[in-house]
């Protein structure tokens, strides 16, 4: 039986990883971190997409009260400019969008039933296939917030320099 050698690799070939399917692991060498990027950028769209299946689910009355209770927690977290650790903090700073964003969404998903989880995905893929507006009251109520987030650090501060 002839033995079989690897092919000789050249300058030209793509490197590959230790897979099943090597099509899909094969890295491509042309632009250094260009998959890399694009692999990210497909991440992010799937991630917002999911907060957007959460939103929907959400909203759908044959949701749990605790599964809708945590499913707005999480896409309002999500959705926030406020974290539990500010984002300047070198490395920790992005430790909360980077896991307890994704940790929630995993956690709202399996306390919802699957037949709506499958109805809200088809649904914000639709919306987000069409570029379906920003949620312009979503952000009128962080703004909201906002302020009177300011304007009790005012009074409070106001309070302290009256001592």
């Amino acid at each position: 039986m002839p033995e079989s050698h690897p092919p000789e690799a050249n300058e030209h070939s793509r490197a590959t990883l230790p897979l099943e399917d090597s099509a899909a692991a094969t890295l491509p060498e042309e632009i250094p971190g260009s998959g890399f990027l694009q692999a990210w950028k497909a991440a992010a769209r799937r991630l917002k997409r999911e907060v957007h299946t959460i939103y929907l689910a959400y909203r759908d009355p044959r949701v749990p009260w605790y599964a809708r209770l945590f499913a707005g927690l999480v896409v309002a977290y999500a959705f926030s400019p406020i974290d539990l650790i500010p984002d300047p903090i070198p490395v920790i700073g992005y430790l909360d969008d980077l896991v307890l964003v994704p940790l929630g969404i995993a956690l709202a998903v399996r306390m919802i039933p699957p037949e709506v989880m499958a109805e809200c995905r088809e649904r914000a893929k639709q919306e987000q296939d069409e570029g379906k507006p920003v949620n312009w009251a979503a952000a009128a109520v962080i703004v909201a917030i906002w302020i009177g987030m300011a304007a009790l650090a005012v009074g409070y501060v106001v309070r302290l320099l009256k001592r």
